[in-house]
């Protein structure tokens, strides 16, 4: 099965490939794993009218979210939401996600990106896709290095976290795979 992980932020500095690598890591004991970079895709920030050309930036992505059977999003919580280009990225694209698996996996501040969670919750639903029940919140995640700089600490404890997400999503993902072969979903 292959699993696209999603670095949601783009700033500058960000945080995000640390954790989309740790998780690509993780999963890739029971995925193919894409690591897709929002900085790097290069989305237009203006979606288009219904006839408007597809810009060649979404078609490629297009072709990447297609070919996954489930979606890890690795997002930051700022101003109690997640980031501006992670929603555009998702609102340019609808039936990539449909009857599919996500994962979500977040940081910041002491509440670990819980809100920014909930939000991509109600997102995914409007999109058809399945957000698994568990996730992962990396609170106060500057506080996990290591003394050599690396992260995480082994003592932080997101690696059974993770487990357990990851398994969760290896179920949704071939349920739904399953149920998809079987009989195409119809929104």
């Amino acid at each position: 099965m292959r699993l696209a992980v999603i670095i949601g932020s783009t700033r500058r500095g960000r945080f995000g490939p640390t954790v989309a690598n740790w998780l690509a890591e993780q999963a890739a004991k029971q995925f193919e794993v894409d690591l897709v970079d929002l900085a790097a895709a290069r989305l237009p920030v203006t979606l288009p009218d219904t006839d408007d050309e597809t810009p060649r930036e979404v078609a490629e992505l297009s072709t990447r979210l297609t070919a996954a059977d489930a979606f890890a999003v690795v997002t930051p919580e700022i101003n109690c939401s997640f980031p501006a280009p992670l929603k555009t990225a998702l609102d340019w694209y609808y039936e990539e996600w449909h009857a599919k698996p996500v994962a979500i996996v977040s940081y910041g501040r002491e509440g670990g990106g819980c809100l920014a969670t909930a939000q991509l919750r109600q997102v995914f639903t409007e999109l058809q896709a399945v957000t698994i029940r568990n996730t992962v919140a990396l609170p106060c995640y500057w506080e996990q290095f290591t003394a050599d700089g690396g992260w995480p600490k082994p003592s932080a404890g997101y690696e059974a976290a993770a487990k357990l997400m990851l398994d969760q999503l290896v179920w949704w993902a071939a349920a739904l795979q399953d149920a998809r072969e079987r009989r195409p979903y119809q929104p």
